[in-house]
């Protein structure tokens, strides 16, 4: 067992007086490095909030935040080893990780979709018959999109990537017809690309995708203080605004999403 978590998180984060913080370089709108090259974002801004809870119930008013790049391959092994105490970026919670690690109150909810270039002229899954579809190594969009294949009948080249932003490489330069991912990150790198009439984004979703942020198992202390944390954004209606800042311009969060939000305002 790794000293982090015999110690506990937090007896390690007032004893170095540093946060570990994990985050995305290219999963725009949640966790994506800025021009400046600092980590912003949906799932920063959460992450903030939480650590500033974490700072003041441990007295530290000079708690220093470390910000450490993971990739869908590396977060669960950073987050097992110690680099990092949570991670703040697009992960789903799933029962099969959580033999691994622990996951805080779920945080977003999405579901697989997939973008293509407009001149493609791919509307449905079954459109993806006999095409080359990227799909990021270490996702759930990944056994997810092979299931829904299998159960329509659909058989299409599968094109590993470790990245969003190789899946978009990958279509520009031809060597996938179709990048498959979760809907409202497809949406942040269209409008991430400068030029939305470029790409189509399919109706249909074939999975469902529950976002948290994602802990070292077994460790209830620290999972309660970020849980009490998203709890109060979300009785305060802080969650409105962090989500306005983000996802604004897609309009006002959807009946799945807000009925997340007031689920998630656990009472003191």
């Amino acid at each position: 067992m790794p000293p982090a978590q015999a110690a506990g998180t937090l007896d390690k984060i007032k004893a170095s007086k540093t946060l570990s913080l994990g985050y995305r370089q290219a999963s725009v709108p949640f966790s994506f490095a800025g021009n400046d090259r600092q980590p912003w974002g949906y799932s920063v801004d959460l992450c903030t909030s939480v650590a500033a809870a974490i700072g003041k119930d441990l007295g530290l008013a000079d708690l220093k935040l470390k910000w450490v790049p993971v990739t869908p391959e590396t977060r669960i092994g950073k987050v097992i080893s110690g680099e990092i105490d949570l991670e703040c970026g697009s992960t789903t919670s799933s029962l099969s990780r959580m033999q691994e690690v622990d996951f805080s109150l779920p945080i977003f909810v999405d579901g697989g979709s997939y973008l293509s270039p407009s001149a493609a002229g791919i509307t449905s899954l079954k459109d993806l018959a006999g095409k080359k579809v990227a799909v990021a190594v270490g996702t759930t969009t990944e056994q997810s999109l092979v299931e829904a294949l299998r159960k329509n009948g659909v058989s299409a080249n599968l094109v590993k990537v470790a990245d969003h932003q190789q899946g978009i490489d990958a279509m520009k330069t031809g060597r996938a017809d179709a990048y498959a991912s979760d809907r409202a990150l497809l949406i942040g790198l269209a409008l991430d690309s400068g030029n939305q009439d470029t790409w189509s984004l399919a109706g249909d979703i074939f999975s469902y995708e529950p976002y948290a942020l994602m802990l070292r198992r077994n460790d209830a202390d620290f999972r309660l203080v970020v849980n009490r944390e998203l709890a109060r954004l979300s009785r305060s209606g802080e969650i409105n605004t962090i989500h306005e800042r983000w996802f604004g311009v897609l309009g006002k969060p959807e009946a799945r999403l807000e009925s997340l939000y007031f689920l998630n305002g656990l009472p003191e």
